[in-house]
């Protein structure tokens, strides 16, 4: 797999939708500092301390689940919600009724702004299939099929773990490993002959305690250190580098 910058033996190609192929990780970042900041200043009036939409994102909700992204920033600020239900409304101050308000006020955004798809990414996945590499989506939105159909880049993946599939067979997000090793499953491949492709550091730790056979990070914000320091086993700005490297 030489010209696609892959060690040999790699059978299947595991991607992450945020970032690595769509233009949509800003977005969900603007997205979740919108309603955290709103959140915040109705609990702690002006003096509250904003959401950082490029520290606090990284660190606390990229590639995680909504519902855990959550409950992980709150607790970074010392703050506990009630758990609520997965049908809360959007103004119901409960971890379940915060996620569904970041959810709606997403949803607006992509209809505001749009989506794009990264096409050094596309490319790529092209040239995986080419070489006869399946190809899988593993993605915590629970919208990852409308973003993909959205961008006409459905047709490129064999599978689709994303949140719909994860809720309905009970697995865990990021950084548990457990999507990216339903994915290679689903595709008939050991993880060992898999790579991890992703941009967030909660999937860089998904790919190294799934034991998969490559894990590339991909550097879209200038986190490059820290994608190699949480598994990355190589860091490219797009992956159009690959094949460069190859």
């Amino acid at each position: 797999m030489t010209e696609l910058g892959l060690p040999d033996g790699i059978q299947a190609c595991l991607f992450d939708l945020d970032g690595v192929i769509t233009r949509t990780a800003v977005v969900h970042a603007a997205a979740w500092k919108q309603t955290f900041d709103d959140f915040l200043r109705r609990r702690d009036g002006d003096a509250y301390r904003p959401f950082d939409a490029v520290a606090d994102y990284d660190e606390y909700v990229d590639g995680r689940p909504r519902a855990d992204g959550v409950r992980t920033f709150l607790a970074s600020r010392g703050i506990r919600l009630p758990e609520g239900e997965p049908g809360d409304p959007p103004g119901r101050e409960t971890v379940q009724g915060l996620g569904n308000r970041k959810n709606d006020t997403l949803l607006e955004l992509i209809r505001t702004r749009g989506v794009e798809a990264y096409d050094g990414t596309v490319r790529y996945v092209g040239a995986v299939r080419t070489a006869g590499l399946r190809t899988a989506v593993v993605s915590s939105s629970a919208n990852c099929r409308d973003i993909l159909r959205s961008v006409g880049a459905e047709h490129l993946f064999d599978v689709r773990i994303d949140g719909i599939v994860a809720a309905e067979r009970r697995l865990p997000g990021k950084p548990r490993p457990d999507t990216f090793l339903a994915a290679a499953s689903d595709l008939g491949v050991e993880p060992k002959s898999a790579a991890v492709f992703e941009d967030a550091l909660a999937g860089m730790d998904a790919g190294r305690s799934g034991h998969f056979g490559y894990v590339v990070g991909v550097d879209r914000t200038g986190q490059a250190e820290a994608l190699r320091a949480h598994g990355a086993d190589i860091v490219v700005r797009d992956l159009a580098e690959l094949g460069e490297r190859a």
